[in-house]
């Protein structure tokens, strides 16, 4: 299978993904990781890995259609068989998903239902609960609303800060993410079956 990926920052969690390729871990390939910044340390990363990489930035387009609609029309020229949205800050249109016509996954540093949208580490810290964590899911046209894949819960800790927790909860992303893509691989776990196991 092609796997695309679009992250906006430092791109830790398309590192694990690039790492659990090489490793054999991912029955794919890696094709095509693109950024909607020109400066983000994902594209050193995929350049280092020799995966073709692209930026987008928003300035160099009249509009955010113009500008996801380039990103539509690159990674459908990559031939990608599935989308996984490593730390890229957009929300994506129901136009862009329906023109993609294959699975998106992205992961979200919290035990979705709760605490969608940005932000989610210091809502959690802000509402005071006790348990964190990270949230493997197909994207739909919501908020962080798709069907659930995978979870893992992250204990929140006497003192943590929003840095601390997020930090704890980013090296459980690293492991739970390359699973869960694996999974959807395999088909041992589809969007169609609101992401229950076959």
């Amino acid at each position: 299978m092609r796997i695309g990926v679009l992250a906006s920052g430092r791109g830790s969690n398309l590192q694990s993904l690039i790492e659990a390729w090489q490793e054999g871990k991912i029955p794919a390939e890696i094709v095509a990781v693109g950024s909607d910044h020109a400066e983000a340390q994902a594209l050193t990363r995929a350049e280092k890995a020799d995966i073709p990489h692209h930026a987008f930035p928003l300035k160099d387009y009249s509009s955010r259609i113009e500008q996801e609609q380039a990103i539509l029309t690159w990674l459908k020229e990559s031939r990608i068989e599935l989308l996984v949205l490593a730390g890229f800050m957009r929300v994506l249109s129901p136009d862009f998903l329906k023109a993609l016509n294959c699975p998106v996954l992205n992961i979200h540093p919290a035990l979705l239902p709760s605490f969608p949208g940005l932000h989610a580490q210091r809502q959690a810290l802000e509402y005071g609960v006790k348990v964190s964590g990270c949230t493997v899911h197909f994207v739909d046209e919501g908020l962080d609303s798709g069907p659930i894949i995978l979870q893992e819960a992250v204990p929140v800790e006497p003192g943590d800060t929003e840095e601390i927790l997020t930090e704890r909860i980013l090296k459980v992303e690293h492991k739970l993410y390359p699973e869960a893509v694996r999974l959807v691989i395999n088909k041992l776990i589809e969007e169609r079956n609101g992401g229950k196991r076959e």
